[in-house]
């Protein structure tokens, strides 16, 4: 593994591999994309990916867009991977069929609900089944498309606390399979690495280490390596788990081959006078696949072993098994535990304890990507595997949870992005590690708002926590619709609520819940008062000739419209475009927002990409007449801005929603101000 290059190394590479006949001066897009394909030949996405972006500015190859979505999708940049797949679904790159579909549009509906917009996915997912002929993947998306309605009225448990864990045990990349050693400590993997990592790096430095953590008052204290007999030189360690006694470790040992899995097997280790002995690898079921994600079990009266495996004979992907301890380290012949619980995609990090096995799926309709199931063993059978709802699950990835035997402390880990937190690259693009906790007694806070008596809609209550004085947000929240609010509480802590709205005084009350023994709901009103808005301020003097424009000021053009469901710019229209040109020409520092938005009539989604395209069309103009393209930003907001009544639903004349197709521009840096005759533009 390797710490990402320098563009000063690509120099180098230039001259030593393929452009003897080129301007040492300007590196082509070609080249630019023989270097990615080259950093992607050795596992490098990162760097592949920015060498693909930049070719794609020079080629724009349609292939090479499908390409960066992907790799964008594989590195769990969702944000990223979204916009990418958007613009190989919208752009027609063929006019008659675009060859990427309906497979893209099957990737964008996932990168959709991967980002928390689940009606936009289901929308995608339905097109696709409508485009597709796979039948496989058809069946796939109606899976996706259950687990994004599965989302609709889910609410929370009200006793649920899922929280970083902290900065100590989690690092800019990914934390495994954190398990809970005692009460006081615990045991997870990681690379520890805060920079980008390259598969062509090797050294001690960048292997995936077992470490202990010790409890410190309400988070974890420094990480400490656990002993050479667990972490081996030259090969990553994961996967973690204990036996009951605490008295056995499970994990296992990987290779790396590019930025795929190898080779892994399962290993255990007992204590020896209170420290890790010797590793033993586990006899039966290592084998030439993958064995991976050990936790011990009991079915039909005996210990076993759960692993995953993607061993021949499964349902696809990589499936759950367990094999019969016999004792002395060896086990009895690996059994698939069946389509109940493995399915087409991958199922993963099984725990078991008490009858019950949680695991972690692609594959069962979830609400993003592996979501955390329960299933039930009644002494023959698994039961239908039961999704674990918000909390447990994310619109992300939620993996590797475990819950302690009174069913009150747990772990879990979850690339779900977290604001106070940073990430390697991007915001999901690691796992951490986050605490669960099911308080045995069950508060919460039920507030409402109201103003001179009467319910209060549309405010925001934000909750804080008080630790020594210092007030930390716990949840915010706005009801558009309502007055109340619900928020879940601990125990032995001091609180306030602050709720606001835009015209009305604050309103903040204080409370704990020092003492409580038993579950209790505790009820909040919280009145805001009214208060009038200051008299507007006197007209301007009227100037005869001239307006000044402001920075971010829109500013209507009148004379820019379209023919229906079209995108070209009219001769009427250049007009204006030809006064923006001057303007642009007049202050070469300005860079402005061409924006374009349609009526509420339609589809909101077709509605947002037509007017992206009016905008664009807008732009082209602009730079076909030598204005730089860097200054212009075109933004379609569809039908988001609406200026009047007419939104969605609602009865308008043509007239009417005339008013809300418009095309604007805005200065967004350069000059504060400018000035222009009053007759050439509006102001909005």
């Amino acid at each position: 593994m390797m710490i990402k290059r320098n563009i000063i190394l690509f120099a180098a590479l230039l001259i030593s591999v393929s452009v003897w006949a080129q301007p040492l001066n300007r590196v082509t897009g070609k080249i630019m994309l023989d270097v990615a394909e080259e950093q992607m030949e050795e596992g490098d996405i990162y760097n592949a990916l920015e060498w693909y972006e930049k070719g794609y500015k020079e080629e724009r190859d349609p292939e090479v867009a499908y390409t960066i979505a992907k790799l964008h999708y594989e590195i769990r940049d969702y944000g990223k991977a979204e916009k990418w797949y958007e613009r190989v679904v919208t752009r027609n790159y063929r006019k008659t069929k675009n060859p990427y579909l309906p497979e893209a549009r099957f990737n964008y509906a996932r990168a959709l609900k991967m980002n928390g917009k689940y009606p936009e996915a289901i929308a995608e997912f339905n097109s696709f089944i409508g485009e597709s002929e796979d039948e496989a993947l058809k069946a796939m998306a109606q899976n996706e498309i259950a687990g994004a309605e599965m989302v609709n009225g889910m609410e929370q448990r009200k006793d649920l606390f899922v929280e970083h864990a902290g900065k100590n045990v989690n690092s800019k990349s990914s934390e495994y399979s954190p398990i809970a050693v005692g009460t006081e400590v615990m045991y997870f993997t990681s690379i520890k690495a805060d920079e980008v990592v390259e598969v062509s790096r090797t050294g001690e430095d960048h292997l995936a280490r077992a470490y202990s953590a010790a409890k410190q008052g309400d988070g974890w204290g420094e990480p400490v390596e656990l002993n050479q007999n667990i972490n081996r030189p030259g090969f990553h360690v994961g996967n973690l788990s204990a036996s009951p006694d605490g008295q056995t470790l499970y994990f296992t040992r990987q290779q790396l081959s590019g930025n795929s899995l190898s080779e892994s097997n399962l290993y255990m280790s007992n204590k020896v006078d209170g420290e890790w002995g010797p590793a033993n690898e586990l006899n039966g079921v290592n084998g030439d696949y993958i064995s991976k994600q050990p936790v011990v079990g009991e079915l039909y009266g005996g210990e076993v072993i759960f692993f995953v495996s993607n061993r021949p004979g499964g349902f696809g992907g990589f499936d759950i098994y367990y094999a019969t301890n016999k004792g002395e380290g060896i086990f009895g012949e690996p059994v698939n535990l069946g389509n109940t619980i493995n399915t087409a995609s991958d199922d993963e990090t099984p725990y078991y304890i008490d009858g019950k096995l949680y695991f972690s799926s692609e594959g069962h309709p979830g609400l993003g990507g592996f979501d955390i199931f329960a299933s039930e063993w009644n002494g023959s059978n698994w039961s239908a595997p039961e999704n674990m709802g918000k909390g447990f699950n994310s619109s992300l990835d939620d993996l590797y949870f475990t819950i302690d035997e009174k069913g009150a402390n747990g772990f879990l880990t979850s690339n779900r992005p977290n604001k106070d937190y940073k990430s390697l690259k991007g915001k999901t693009c690691c796992n951490d590690i986050y605490t669960v906790s099911i308080p045995e007694i069950v508060l919460d806070l039920a507030a409402t708002t109201f103003s001179g008596g009467k319910p209060l809609t549309g405010a925001k209550v934000a909750l804080f926590e008080i630790v020594d004085g210092v007030k930390t947000v716990v949840d915010d929240k706005t009801n558009g619709d309502g007055n109340d609010f619900a928020y879940p509480l601990r125990a032995d802590r001091a609180y306030e609520i602050v709720a606001s709205k835009s015209g009305y005084q604050d309103a903040v009350a204080q409370f704990n819940t020092v003492g409580k023994v038993t579950s209790e709901s505790i009820t909040k009103k919280l009145d805001l008062k009214f208060v009038p808005p200051p008299p507007p301020p006197p007209p301007p003097p009227v100037k005869d000739e001239f307006i000044v424009i402001k920075e971010n000021q829109p500013i209507v053009l009148e004379n820019i419209f379209y023919d229906f469901d079209d995108d070209k710019i009219l001769t009427e229209a250049e007009k204006d475009l030809y006064t923006i040109q001057d303007l642009m020409n007049r202050y070469p520092e300005m860079v402005i927002e061409l924006s374009s938005h349609t009526d509420s009539r339609g589809n909101g989604s077709y509605n947002q990409r037509l007017s992206q395209q009016r905008a664009n069309s807008a732009k082209n103009w602009l730079v076909a007449k030598g204005i730089v393209e860097s200054r212009i930003k075109a933004v379609g907001y569809g039908e988001a801005q609406i200026r009047n009544h007419c939104t969605n639903g609602v009865k308008c004349e043509d007239d009417e929603h005339r008013f809300n197709r418009r095309t604007e521009f805005k200065i967004i840096s350069g000059p504060t101000s400018i000035t222009i005759e009053k007759k050439r533009l509006k102001k909005k």
